[in-house]
């Protein structure tokens, strides 16, 4: 049995080797996280080149490590003049690159990936990890055409050329006429 009484202090005499016991810090696959995030404590704390605070633009992390925020959009469909309504809301904890300067202009660019996409633009706004738009966008497109689709959003900074930071997506099979509201996580742009 391993003594976990918090006055015992890692590397003190009495601590054992046994793989059961907590307190030892010699097990190299373990890793400490920051609650905020998924990010290593030992490299959230790192400053790039320039000295900038946005530290984790630094670090390569793999899969879905980082985090680069969520969208919250919302859906409907009116059947009765086959119309979409797409309503995006807010980007929360949204990150950009250093190289986008501190504030860049962001904006939501919207795509229906149908045979002939769709495109749409939010209006751009100033910067900031926490973003409110509520802009409704309408087209008129049958229900069956836009089942078999994609909602694709690219989240783009203003440098001031454009720039995609991020981009989410959504299928739409389930598309109603009941509202729906969505939260998509926003991953690093395709290459």
């Amino acid at each position: 049995v391993s003594d976990l009484r918090p006055s015992a202090l890692p590397g003190s005499l009495d601590v054992s080797h046994s793989m059961f016991d907590l307190r030892s810090p010699p097990h190299r696959s373990m890793k400490r996280y920051d609650s905020a995030s998924s990010v290593p404590s030992s490299t959230s704390s790192r400053k790039d080149s320039q000295g900038s605070n946005r530290s984790l633009d630094t670090i390569t992390l793999s899969g879905d490590e980082r985090d680069f925020g969520r969208l919250n959009i919302k859906l409907c469909y009116v059947s009765s003049v086959e119309q979409i309504w797409i309503t995006v809301l807010q980007c929360k904890d949204l990150s950009w690159p250093s190289s986008c300067g501190e504030n860049p202009r962001i904006c939501v660019k919207g795509i229906l990936t149908l045979p002939k996409p769709v495109h749409f633009k939010s209006s751009a706004k100033e910067g900031s990890n926490d973003m409110e738009f509520m802009e409704t966008f309408v087209f008129a497109i049958k229900l069956q055409s836009l089942q078999a689709v994609r909602l694709v959003f690219k989240i783009q900074a203003q440098t001031p050329r454009k720039k995609t930071i991020g981009e989410c997506s959504l299928a739409l099979q389930e598309l109603s006429s009941q509202e729906s509201s969505h939260w998509l996580d926003i991953s690093p742009p395709s290459k």
